[in-house]
This record gives C-alpha cells, structure tokens and sequence, in this order.
C-alpha cells in the first residue's frame, strides 16, 4: 500500500511538473506576442470543466494606460454569433419557432419576389443567399463603419430593397453578417422584445453578467477596451465605433465571462443541458455539416473541432474547442498586430498531446481517376462563381494563380497535386472541374471553365452601361484604343478588366459574371464583391446585334441602307481602315426590304444574318449570305413560314452554323382576325446553307 502511495505521488508530482512547463510555453508565447505597454490580449484554458489558465498582458487604454484584465470588456466580433444562434435554436426547443420556418413568416417585407423557401435554418449556417450588408455598402460608396448610428434597421432597410439572393437557399455555403442581423429582426418578432433586453437576460441566465451587445454606439460601456492597430505605420492608431449593428458582432464581454460559458459547454452533457449540448453539433437536415449554431464545425489538429473566430477594427477573437479532449481555448484581443487565431492553434498544440490520427481525407480523394488526355491548364471558377483560379505551367513547373497571389504546386501522383506552402492540402484534377481535398474531410469544387480565346466582338459586346437599382449603382465597361476592356462602378476610377473567356472578368476586387440572352448579346453582369454575390446590373442601352469584326488593318461593318424614296433597303457590307475610311464595299437584296443584324467571322470569309422580304416564302424569313474575304457572295438562303422570321445571330457548331432568332406563329392566315405569338427560333444549318434542322425554343412576353 505504502508504495502504491508513492506511486501516485511520484505520478502526480510528473504531471504536475509537466503541466507548468506548458504553462511557461504559454507564458513566453504570449509575453513573444505582446509587449505590456502595448494592446492587450486575454488567454483562458479550461479542461475537464475546471479553468486551468487565465492570462492578461497589456493595455485596454493606452490614452490612460489601464491594464487589460479580468474587469475588461473586449469586442468578440463574429465569435458572438454563437449566442444569437444558441437564442434561436432556444426559441425552437421552446416551439416558439421552427428551424424549418420560411423567413417570411416573420419578416413578409423581406424578398417577397424569391419564390424558393429561405429556412431559418439557411440563416443560422450561411446558406440563405442573402448577400452580406458590408460589401453591399461598400457598392454604395460610404463604408460601413464610417456610417455614424448606422444599426439593424439600416441593414432591414437595405435588404428589403434587395430583390434576388446570390443563390438559391442551401444550394451552398457563403458567410453573410447580414443572416445574423435578419436573425435578431426573428427574435424580437416571436419575443415582442427589443434584441438588446431579450439578449440581456438570456446572457444573465447564463450566469454571464458582464456581456451585452452594443445598444448606442455613443453608450459608455464600464472598462470597455478601445481597438487598436498600426496598419503599417508604425504607430498605433484607434479606429472610433461609430456603428450600432449587433448579433452578428459587436458583443462586449469579459474573459471571467467566456470561460464560464466554456465550462457550461463542457459540462452540458453531464449536467443534461440539452441547449447547450445540440449547439455544438451541426444543424439537422442542413444541406452543410461544417457550420453549425454559429460556430465552425470542423477538424483542427488531427481531431474534432469546434471553433469560430472574430475580427472588427482592432479587436478579435478566437474559441477552439475540443470535444474529445474535454479542451477549450479562448483568447480576445483588442491588438490589431496580433492574431487570435494563430495564437489559439499554437496554445492548442503546447496543450494538447500529439495526435496519433491520420488526416481524414474525403472519400473522393482515394477514388483512381482516367487521367487519359486530362489537361488541367485553365480558368476554375470557385464554388459561388465569386472569383476564377487559374492553373499554368511554366517551365516545367505548375501554378495556381488566384488575384494578386500565385503558388506553385507539386504533382504527388497521376492527377494529383499539393501546395508547395501546405503539402496537406491535396488538389485533384478531373475532366471539368478541380476539387480541393482538406484534411478534416472539408472539399471545394471549382468548375473548369471554356478557354477558347477572346475576340474583339466578344470585348465590344460589352461595352456599355449597367444598373442595380436596389444600391442605385451604375457599371460602366468601355474599350480602350489598345483594344482593352475598363470597368468604372459608380464614381469610382475606371480600372483595368482581367478578361478570362467572354463570360468572366475581374477588375480590382470585383468579379464579373456577363449573361446573354437569347441571342447571345450582353443583357447583364453579375457582379459579386466578397461576400455579397451575383449582384445584377442591367444593360441600360438599347440592345444591338454585333455588326462590326475588327480585322488586321480596320474592320468589316454590316448595316442597313434604304433606297432615296424609302420603298426598299438593302445589306451593306464595308470593309475600313482603322482610321474609318473605306476600303471597299458591297451590296447584297432583292427589290423588298432586306436588313442586316449581325455578321459571324469565317476562316475563307464571313456570314451575313438578317431578315429579308425579298426572298424566301413569308412577309420576312430569315436572310443568311455567305461571302468570302472581298465580299463576293459564294451562297445565300433563306428559311422561314408564312408569317414574319428574324434572324439576328449565329455561331459556328459542329455541323455547321447554328441561326439564332424569332419566329411569329399565328393560328390563321386571316391577319385582321387571328391570334399570334413570338418565338425563340433556332435553325441548323450546314457549310453550304442547307438546313438541318429546326428547334422553337419558348415564346417572348413583353
């Protein structure tokens, strides 16, 4: 017996001893990290629901120099929507709501034209569509926080004047401040409470009595820490509150107070705290299981994963938890030089013993793939068609370019490659697309998309200007003498448009999506900015067919030219120098009324597409002229019905050109007493002219 005793005090005194060892560790990364007269930071550690590290350094206040300590109240930011979910996800335990509720249940003035359900569950993991409010104010021109008593019935009012998502709800994932904005709206309709009295007590119950969300952005807030950073001045610098915005961010709180809620959730399963234990997990019937109730859900270190972080001004904030290990860390911070996050990794591991697991691929990863022919050079669009990844080789070696940063890759096996910078991250390439492998199991599919070079009339196309009038904003896109392409968004200065094919660009931090329509023209851009995504700006001009190929040395122009007593026209075809003079011209028609839309570049020459009443069966059919370099006519034909057929565009395809336009059906001959309808009318033609075939696509509506 006696020796068993020594035993464990042996044991004892080595665990013990071990433990202040990692506690120095710690001490000497943070004392590495923050100087004391610098902006502070506060460390907590709880393990086995007993605080087992609490640390302070630095200040609160430099103005007054006031230590940041255990009285301090820091702004969490986005860690805080933990607490808004956990209120909401109480309200559905308590029936009050139903994480299946359509959002216009509670808010009808929101979105009322999206037909698709928005669930409140789609709010609660990012995945409604609703555009984030930051970037949606940045378009607007003022940034949000220079926007004095800026609050959430701002951002109510900025989002019910948006008419669309960025996608359809739960088709995907994409982090939104303004989901948690619309959630308080919910909260204070099911309460009939304001979101600050409701939240309030709801922290109180907690057993968390120096937290609340900003109520006044002028409100003092007792042994409030101001936020502070150099931005690489080499000096610090303050940046004011001006904003009221809360349950997205904006939660002042104590360390005392995090790490009594840190024990909470560590000890829910024991003490049978149903609330608590289900926030932790992710949401049920959600189309994600990485984001759950506000918080990240996700592997970290080799083993299971809670965790969110937070980032406004100067301050930030990061809480890792791990469940298995029974292991939470939270630090807070009002230093903008410093990282919570890498802080909080670097803590975990001095903590946590080394983990014996191997990195937990998706299944995918291992699947073998034919790389027979795979060609992986080319633009990638990311999931939300929010940005492009382009992949090259040069001199032998590989790339992945993403805006204004490029990192080279290295081939593992067959189709399968990683980052020279994070040999973890795997990238395995298919025929159409590209799939980022994480070792927590996480993916990112990116679409390959088509690369067949870009075309002057692809640019011209366009030109032009565009308008939201949800931010009544405009986009203007013009053409350079250089034959480049700039972009202007509002007041702003034209910048420079990094064009990947004919569908997608970026200029500065934006990413430009062009949608056609029928006839392949331009009728509007897709702009996404972040996190707010497919904004639509409509073509405000009037919508023309591409008459003009530029050439070497000019251009070939297609147009219509009437007789002198206006009884018919006929097509003109002008070949011009640069400078616009001619260099030589033809005339193509019969004695009715024949009109040109639009012309397709040929290797031996060029198609001619219009509408003539010359020729052909009806009052106009469709006009197609083949014509080589000089403009001698090689062939020409016509298709069409009774009534009137437009031509307007055409594209090459495999058998042939594909005549894109409209087509009138009637219901009788009989023109005073008869009903008809337009058509989209597709007709397949071959090299020669002969038609293929035909297709009626669905009919225009005024």
């Amino acid at each position: 017996m006696k020796k068993t005793i020594i035993l464990f005090a042996i044991l004892f005194a080595v665990s013990v001893t071990a433990q202040k060892e990692k506690f120095y560790k710690i001490d000497s990364l943070i004392q590495s990290k923050v100087e004391e007269n610098h902006p502070g930071v506060a460390v907590g550690i709880v393990q086995n629901g007993i605080v087992i590290y609490e640390r302070y350094r630095g200040l609160s206040n430099l103005q007054h120099q006031v230590k940041f300590n255990e009285n301090t109240r820091s702004n969490i930011a986005s860690t805080a929507k933990q607490f808004t979910a956990l209120m909401v996800l109480d309200l559905a335990l308590k029936n009050k709501l139903n994480l299946e509720d359509d959002l216009r249940t509670y808010l009808p003035t929101l979105y009322s034209e999206v037909e698709a359900s928005i669930k409140i569950r789609h709010l609660i993991n990012h995945t409604s569509g609703i555009r984030d409010y930051v970037e949606l104010l940045d378009l607007e021109g003022v940034v949000w926080w220079k926007r004095f008593g800026l609050d959430n019935d701002d951002i109510l009012g900025l989002l019910e004047k948006q008419e669309d998502l960025g996608f359809k709800p739960g088709s995907t994932y994409s982090y939104s401040n303004s989901n948690y904005i619309v959630l308080t709206k919910v909260i204070e309709k099911i309460t009939n409470k304001t979101f600050n009295d409701y939240s309030k007590t709801f922290f109180e119950n907690l057993g968390m009595m120096e937290t609340s969300f900003v109520e006044r952005y002028m409100k003092v807030i007792p042994n409030r820490a101001n936020p502070y950073s150099d931005w690489g001045r080499g000096e610090w610098w303050e940046v004011p509150t001006v904003t009221k915005t809360n349950g997205e961010g904006f939660l002042f709180t104590t360390l005392k107070d995090q790490l009594t809620y840190e024990i909470a959730v560590q000890k829910s399963e024991e003490n049978k705290n149903s609330l608590l234990a289900k926030s932790q997990q992710s949401i049920e019937n959600s189309e994600i299981k990485t984001y759950g109730f506000g918080l990240e859900i996700e592997d970290k270190l080799g083993r299971p994963s809670v965790h969110h972080s937070g980032g406004t001004y100067g301050f930030h904030s990061q809480t890792y938890r791990f469940p298995e290990d029974k292991l939470s860390v939270f630090i807070m911070s009002n230093n903008g030089n410093i990282s919570s996050n890498l802080i909080a990794q670097e803590i975990s591991e001095i903590i946590l013993p080394k983990s014996s697991g191997e990195s937990k691929y998706n299944s995918g990863y291992y699947e073998s793939i034919d790389d027979t022919n795979l060609l992986i050079s080319g633009n990638y669009t990311y999931p939300n068609n929010n940005s492009m990844v382009q992949i090259f080789k040069k001199d032998g070696k590989t790339y992945w370019k993403e805006k204004n940063f490029t990192i080279e890759m290295f081939l593992e096996e067959k189709n399968k490659y990683a980052f020279t910078n994070n040999p973890r991250l795997k990238v395995v390439f298919y025929q159409d697309k590209m799939v980022e492998y994480y070792s927590s199991g996480k993916t990112m599919t990116y679409k390959k998309r088509d690369d067949n070079g870009v075309k002057y009339s692809d640019l011209e196309a366009l030109v032009g200007i565009y308008y939201n009038n949800e931010l009544n904003v405009n986009i203007e896109m013009k053409m350079t003498n250089i034959d480049s392409l700039k972009m202007k968004l509002a007041d702003d200065n034209f910048n420079d448009v990094i064009v990947y094919n004919k569908n997608f660009m970026s200029a500065g931090n934006y990413f430009l999506n062009a949608k056609r329509d029928q006839f392949d023209r331009v009728n509007q851009i897709l702009l996404s900015n972040g996190r707010a995504l497919n904004i639509k700006f409509i073509k405000k001009a009037n919508l023309k067919f591409q008459p003009k190929i530029k050439t070497e040395n000019g251009s070939i122009n297609v147009t219509t030219i009437g007789s002198k007593n206006g009884e018919n026209s006929d097509i003109l075809l002008t070949a011009n120098y640069a400078n616009g003079n001619e260099i030589w011209s033809k005339r193509y028609g019969g004695n009715g009324y024949d009109k040109a839309s639009s012309i397709l570049a040929l290797k031996d020459g060029y198609l001619i597409i219009g509408s003539t009443s010359s020729y052909g069966e009806g009052n106009y059919d469709f006009y197609v002229i083949k014509v080589d370099k000089k403009g001698n006519k090689v062939w020409q034909n016509t298709y069409g019905n009774f009534d009137n057929d437009y031509a307007y565009s055409a594209e090459k395809v495999d058998k042939g050109f594909l005549i894109k336009g409209t087509t009138q059906l009637c219901d009788s001959k009989d023109v005073l007493n008869r009903k008809c309808t337009t058509n989209i009318w597709y007709v397949l033609i071959d090299y020669r002219g002969v038609k293929i075939s035909e297709n009626i696509l669905e009919e225009i509506k005024d």
